[in-house]
């Protein structure tokens, strides 16, 4: 019987991606904690011993359908449409693991559900996807990677139950699988003209809108109480206007596989929150029964 055996809410955001020496000049000499925070949570998924990662990734919009990759093998060269001036030549070469992506399409017809799979070879590759492979070293760990696409015409009680299933189908399976919602909490843009208030750039004070500051640590506290139950109750009225980066989609349906409102797993914070381009950021980790 398959379980999961982690989750994390994890930053992806692609000035990571950049130089140390560049990350230092714009942190005003020191770097982002979330690069430390990547090695922090490479030793929570080495503990956890997955079979198989799988990335709610909040940049594949898709539409009428929740994707799943469903490919033997990815490899390729990845460059970014949004930030192709430094966002580019980034080599990937990774496994799928096609029977829990075609699982979890064959459990959503069963209930009636909106989940297809998808093993198309020239498929693109989006960088939460990517990012996460690269700095987790996802690759040299031989870990097959499943990724799980943002559905772009659904409320966010569907992305609830499309985790559902989703957890359904783990459970089902033979899998240890460590879930990953890559993506930023509130995801509001800083103007192109707009000027920092802190020389760090990663300082919190540089996150668009300081209620969008004080809801994020909101939610981090609610995380670490396991308080699902009350960001769901809170989140058309605050989570949802912010809004979360891709309205929530990946932590929505992160926690729909690990139970919706009933879960109560503590989330560890592993990273200082940070700024990056107006939105916030963190990486949190959530321990499984």
């Amino acid at each position: 019987m398959g379980q999961i055996v982690g989750a994390a809410l994890v930053s992806h955001h692609p000035g990571l991606m950049q130089c140390e020496e560049f990350r230092r000049l714009q942190g005003a000499g020191e770097d982002s904690d979330l690069i430390a925070g990547y090695a922090r949570l490479r030793r929570k998924i080495a503990a956890a011993q997955p079979d198989v990662v799988m990335i709610f990734d909040s940049h594949w919009f898709t539409t009428g359908y929740h994707l799943v990759d469903a490919g033997k093998h990815y490899q390729g060269t990845y460059l970014s449409d949004e930030m192709p001036w430094y966002l580019h030549g980034v080599p990937y070469d990774y496994r799928g693991q096609p029977d829990l992506a075609f699982a979890i399409e064959e459990l959503s017809r069963e209930r009636a559900g909106y989940h297809r799979a998808i093993s198309h070879p020239e498929l693109g590759r989006q960088y939460p996807t990517i990012n996460l492979v690269k700095q987790l070293r996802l690759e040299l760990a031989g870990l097959p990677v499943v990724t799980v696409s943002s559905c772009q015409n659904c409320e966010w009680p569907h992305f609830l139950q499309s985790g559902e299933i989703i957890g359904e189908a783990i459970r089902r399976s033979n899998y240890r699988v460590l879930l990953l919602a890559s993506g930023a909490l509130s995801h509001k843009f800083n103007g192109i003209d707009w000027k920092p208030k802190h020389p760090r750039i990663f300082h919190e004070s540089n996150v668009s809108r300081p209620e969008n500051i004080e809801s994020d640590k909101q939610a981090i506290a609610l995380f670490a109480e396991g308080r699902h139950d009350l960001i769901l109750e809170r989140w058309d009225a605050d989570y949802r206007r912010k809004p979360w980066e891709a309205f929530g989609a990946h932590y929505l349906q992160m926690l729909g596989a690990l139970g919706g409102a009933a879960c109560t797993a503590r989330g560890q914070q592993l990273s200082v929150y940070e700024n990056a381009r107006g939105t916030g950021n963190v990486h949190i980790w959530f321990d499984t029964p």
